[in-house]
């Protein structure tokens, strides 16, 4: 398992997968945090935070993070690699494990430079350190466990067609409509005293509770509910060959 893990990370890094994923994600918060003049703007809005990145994030991840997976399983079914891979003396579960943890890593090597917003904002701040240092770990947390739910989505996408483009279309969709879907639905206001309950299902509502500072037990199992639902589903998409 760990061969194939590594063997994943290189795959990113030989071909500029990784460093293109990186980059896009810190130019384009970058650009909107310190140069366009939008409300993101740390410099404009005058308050000593970075709530704006954990705004932007979640949507820039919805394209990010389905280039990441894309490849995952598509590019072995469309070369022909799966059959050989899967004859290895591993289970499913750890070829699946190996691909998913390979792409979080990449994840967090994306998030971990916007540190250096972090440690900008805390010396603007006035006096120096004047930051919610709750809020902001807690947005970090809850950014790593969205990250971490796009990645569980996007392998199950990738394994149920041979086709890149397909894949990532479908893992961009289906990010987007556990993210923001049941957020609309519940803005409907067509099931009455199930409302909530159908916000509580959505990514964004959780997500937004951790972005609060509070860890909350109910939305770090919801989480390892959403990454554990895909990562059965990726199964049953590979177990489904021997059908």
């Amino acid at each position: 398992m760990f061969t194939l893990f590594k063997r994943e990370i290189n795959n990113f890094l030989s071909s500029f997968i990784g460093y293109i994923i990186v980059t896009v994600f810190l130019l384009i918060n970058g650009l909107f945090l310190w140069v366009f003049p939008l409300e993101f703007n740390i410099l404009d809005n005058g308050y000593a935070n970075i709530d704006g990145l954990f705004m932007l994030a979640p949507f820039v991840f919805l394209f990010l993070i389905p280039a990441i997976t894309m490849r995952s399983f598509a590019d072995e079914k469309k070369s022909g690699t799966i059959e050989l891979l899967l004859t290895k003396p591993i289970t499913d579960l750890q070829i699946i494990l190996a691909k998913y943890f390979a792409g979080f890593v990449l994840v967090v090597f994306s998030i971990l430079p916007t540190l250096i917003y972090f440690y900008t904002v805390y010396n603007l701040g006035y006096p120096v350190g004047n930051i919610d240092l709750g809020g902001m770990w807690g947005s970090y947390i809850g950014l790593l466990f969205l990250g971490a739910a796009f990645i569980s989505i996007g392998l199950f996408c990738s394994s149920i067609t041979d086709n890149q483009i397909v894949s990532f279309i479908l893992a961009m969709f289906l990010c987007g409509f556990t993210y923001m879907g049941f957020e609309f639905i519940y803005s409907l206001n067509f099931f009455g005293s199930f409302d909530l309950f159908i916000k509580s299902l959505g990514i964004s509502a959780h997500y937004s509770s951790m972005s609060r500072g509070v860890i909350d037990t109910r939305d770090v199992l919801y989480f390892l509910s959403i990454i554990g639902f895909f990562v059965l589903l990726t199964r049953i998409s590979l177990q489904s060959r021997k059908w």
